[in-house]
């Protein structure tokens, strides 16, 4: 076997195991929740925030001009001084992006939490014996048996008398 192929097996059984697909799972679902997050940021937090503050808020527009293009008469915008181009210290971007992690950090918490719980429930509901007890249990029928067995037996026998038998 040649090295090529060799490689490609192991490329193609590392493809094919649960952990890489589960991985590929979870960068989608990531990518598809980190949109949510955004749009939970852009749509509804910062207009709360905004209308909280009087309006002057907006994070996404907020930035320092380090450098501003010669002869530039445009609007001031990030956007178009960033086209011009212009040199901008954009900390609003940085402000909304950190809000986003921290909401994406805590509904995350939310939800391994609320699936720990699930799962503490599932793991205590009852499920019948355990193997120990059903062992356990089984013992306890035979010694039960036994000691009945002995006692049936036990009437049958003559009691005998400390001075010996007959007397």
């Amino acid at each position: 076997m040649s090295k090529a192929t060799g490689f490609l097996k192991d490329f193609r059984n590392f493809a094919v195991k649960g952990n890489a697909v589960d991985l590929a799972v979870g960068v989608i679902i990531g990518a598809a929740f980190g949109r949510i997050v955004d749009s939970l940021v852009k749509d509804i937090v910062m207009p709360m925030i905004n209308f909280i503050l009087g309006g002057s808020v907006d994070f996404s527009n907020k930035f320092i001009v380090l450098h501003m293009p010669e002869g530039y008469n445009g609007p001031m915008t990030y956007a178009e001084i960033l086209k011009a181009g212009g040199n901008v210290f954009a900390w609003g971007n940085f402000v909304t992006i950190l809000i986003n992690f921290i909401l994406l950090a805590f509904i995350i918490f939310l939800m391994v939490k609320a699936i720990a719980g699930a799962r503490s429930r599932l793991d205590a509901a009852p499920g019948g014996p355990t193997a120990d007890q059903k062992l356990l249990t089984e013992i306890r029928d035979l010694l039960k048996a036994q000691a009945a067995q002995q006692a049936a037996v036990q009437p049958l026998q003559q009691p005998q008398s400390p001075r010996g038998p007959g007397v």
